[in-house]
């Protein structure tokens, strides 16, 4: 049982994790022709491309690809419920749970990378695909705050500001999470599914 409880919520956050990339390469217009954005999109085509048929995007927001993402981030708080033998607690509460559940899984996408562009940055000169990738990814977020805060002594702070952001939110998902549930998140924070 543990080998589920390890394997099933690893996948089905790495897919969700996955489709939500797709979902933020579409709203900055990344480079859909790199070789990472070809991975991404074949990885999810199976599963949202029939639902784009019925699902159309509102502006550059993939509709089909954030509910099929939601589906999943409820699929996975269900199996975790039913894991952790809470089954029992399920309510309608469950959909709240798992939509901040869904946001939390998007504040850790740019989290990883804004650290791993930042980490990169160190050790590349910025003349890969990866890095240009990364750089239409992340830049979105960065350059409002660069434009406040300006690079001092040549060391631009604004991705750590950032990443500063994402984890004060994490907190307040917490918070939140309680208030919508106490029983049900305190459970699941013990047992290390909220972290």
């Amino acid at each position: 049982m543990q080998f589920l409880t390890f394997i099933v919520p690893t996948i089905t956050q790495l897919y969700i994790i996955t489709l939500l990339l797709r979902v933020w390469m579409q709203l900055v217009r990344a480079d859909f022709y790199n070789p990472f954005s070809q991975f991404v999109i074949k990885v999810i085509q199976p599963i949202v491309g029939p639902l784009r048929n019925f699902i159309p995007t509102i502006g550059s927001i993939d509709i089909a690809t954030l509910l099929v993402a939601f589906i999943f981030t409820i699929v996975h708080t269900i199996f975790i419920m039913w894991a952790t033998n809470i089954f029992s607690l399920i309510s309608i509460k469950l959909l709240l749970i798992s939509l901040i559940q869904l946001l939390t899984y998007a504040g850790k996408l740019i989290f990883w990378l804004i650290l791993i562009r930042s980490i990169l940055s160190w050790i590349s000169q910025g003349n890969n695909q990866i890095d240009y990738i990364l750089i239409q990814l992340t830049e979105p977020l960065m350059l409002p705050i660069r434009n406040i805060i300006p690079a001092i002594g040549g060391l631009d702070f604004s991705s750590m500001i950032v990443m500063l952001i994402l984890i004060s939110l994490n907190y307040l998902r917490l918070d939140i999470l309680i208030f919508i549930d106490p029983i049900i998140t305190n459970i699941l924070y013990s047992m290390g599914y909220l972290m």
